[in-house]
């Protein structure tokens, strides 16, 4: 028997009652993107929020328009334990928003309370990317914007087991987006325990 859920999503059009039932059982719960910068969580998120009809959020964004300045100014000037503080606090206020689809920064879920937030609040999906994929797009990118691009090597086995507890683990790698999007759609209605679509 075919699945029809993940044929519908492999073929990149999403049934309408599919979306339905998802955002249904979502509730007031986001869908929360985790993993190390490059990962592609920002245009994932946009094009899975599009996908289901629902607000993205950038949490990066967020965070600068709170403080009035760049992320790498913030660490230029203030340093990382402050800017992890500020990240905490827009996280837990943007998780009480949903249902949304959120991009949060690399080392996010590496405090504690954020991650206690996302468990109670949100599902979390891990975009998992290999070491030689995160930096390739990183470079492409530019280090400008990235105030740890050139920790990639470090922090991958630091935070790996924190991003290993996610609700849900999807491969990013070498393909169009719209193709990791549609992994996060086929894995999301077992996840939600959605009941098989009838034939």
């Amino acid at each position: 028997m075919v699945n029809t859920t993940v044929q519908k999503a492999a073929e990149g059009a999403l049934d309408p009652a599919l979306r339905a039932a998802i955002v249904a059982a979502l509730g007031s719960r986001s869908l929360v993107l985790v993993g190390m910068m490059g990962a592609g969580k920002s245009s994932v998120g946009r094009r899975l929020a599009t996908r289901l009809g629902l607000n993205f959020t950038d949490a990066d964004t967020e965070i600068e328009t709170a403080a009035g300045m760049s992320i790498p100014e913030i660490f230029a000037l203030h340093g990382e334990p402050y800017f992890r503080a500020g990240e905490a606090r827009v996280i837990a206020r943007l998780l009480d928003h949903g249902p949304q689809v959120l991009a949060t920064g690399g080392g996010a879920v590496m405090d504690p309370r954020t991650r206690d937030l996302i468990n109670i609040k949100g599902i979390s999906i891990w975009l998992k990317a290999d070491l030689d994929v995160l930096t390739k797009r990183t470079k492409k990118r530019g280090t400008g914007d990235r105030p740890l691009v050139d920790r990639l090597k470090e922090l991958l086995p630091l935070r790996e087991p924190v991003y290993a507890m996610s609700d849900i683990i999807v491969q990013s790698r070498d393909e169009p987006h719209d193709v990791i999007v549609d992994d996060i759609i086929a894995a999301l209605p077992k996840h939600l325990e959605l009941p098989e679509p009838t034939r």
